[in-house]
């Protein structure tokens, strides 16, 4: 199919991406597929084979790829503003230095990471991913690929191939296309035996059921002036990691006593370092 369902070959030396967790607002959870469910708290990192699921008031964000550190901010970002959300409030915000593949999981939605590889060819990374919206609705970040990656989202009546663009996906086939750098997002959605292609431009979006008319773009139109509000919103904050206002620093008082036998010793005291400046 168009959507680039074909595989991806990788040398010996690839290894498994992560997802990180980087925000959790309300109350979700995971499973490592063994079907128990444990909270989910931000700095969790995920393996393929893992299922996010969020409740009727979560809001989680992931970032897909290499394994990193939370928070991934620096201490001192160049350009730094208050943050606008008001669950982070006491963070500050900082653009990432480079585009991540980012995903935002809405209230009351099930996400499945069924492939997560890396390989470093020494010049650029190849990628595959692969996962499966079974519930609810995302949107997504993905960078610009180069032509080895692919980026597959199931969802339960199709299949969508993303790249370079800024995405809505629901479980229910709507779509749409905010920006993108790479042509837009491909859906094909399965209409009685048959496969119904939507090649959906930035700009526009996909209302649910529209695969049912069997008609080749029939079911897009252009996204209406309060959804574009909405995504931009969605994907400016997306597109914004986080980071503790202030720093800690190390309390190096170490006392040092002489064993219980032979000749008593001063207690001595390392003077501690003065703390950082807060910023």
């Amino acid at each position: 199919m168009v959507v680039g369902c074909g595989s991806v070959s990788y040398a010996q030396d690839d290894y498994p991406g992560y997802a990180t967790v980087v925000r959790v607002q309300g109350m979700a959870s995971y499973t490592l597929g063994d079907g128990s469910w444990h909270p989910l708290i931000a700095g969790k990192k995920l393996a393929a084979g893992s299922t996010i699921r969020t409740s009727d008031n979560g809001i989680v964000d992931v970032i897909l790829g290499k394994a990193i550190e939370f928070p991934q901010s620096p201490g001192m970002p160049e350009q730094i503003s208050q943050a606008p959300d008001s669950p982070v409030r006491g963070y500050v915000s900082s653009k990432p230095s480079a585009q991540q593949n980012a995903i935002r999981l809405t209230p009351g939605t099930v996400l499945a990471i069924d492939k997560l590889n890396l390989n470093d060819t020494g010049v650029d990374t190849v990628s595959d991913t692969e996962l499966d919206l079974q519930k609810g609705k995302i949107f997504g970040t993905v960078k610009k690929l180069n032509a080895a990656s692919q980026y597959l989202v199931k969802i339960p009546n199709g299949i969508a191939g993303i790249r370079g663009t800024e995405y809505e996906l629901g479980a229910d086939d709507s779509a749409a296309c905010y920006e993108s750098s790479a042509g837009g997002l491909t859906l094909v959605l399965y209409n009685n035996g048959a496969t119904v292609q939507f090649n959906i431009a930035p700009g526009e979006m996909l209302a649910p059921g529209a695969g049912s008319s069997g008609s080749n773009n029939g079911g897009t139109i252009p996204i209406t002036p309060r959804i574009q509000n909405l995504l931009g919103n969605v994907f400016s904050s997306l597109n914004t990691t986080y980071h503790f206002v202030g720093g800690y620093y190390n309390n190096l008082n170490c006392p040092y006593v002489s064993s219980l036998t032979g000749t008593k010793q001063p207690v001595k005291t390392v003077t501690p370092v003065t703390p950082p400046p807060q910023y």
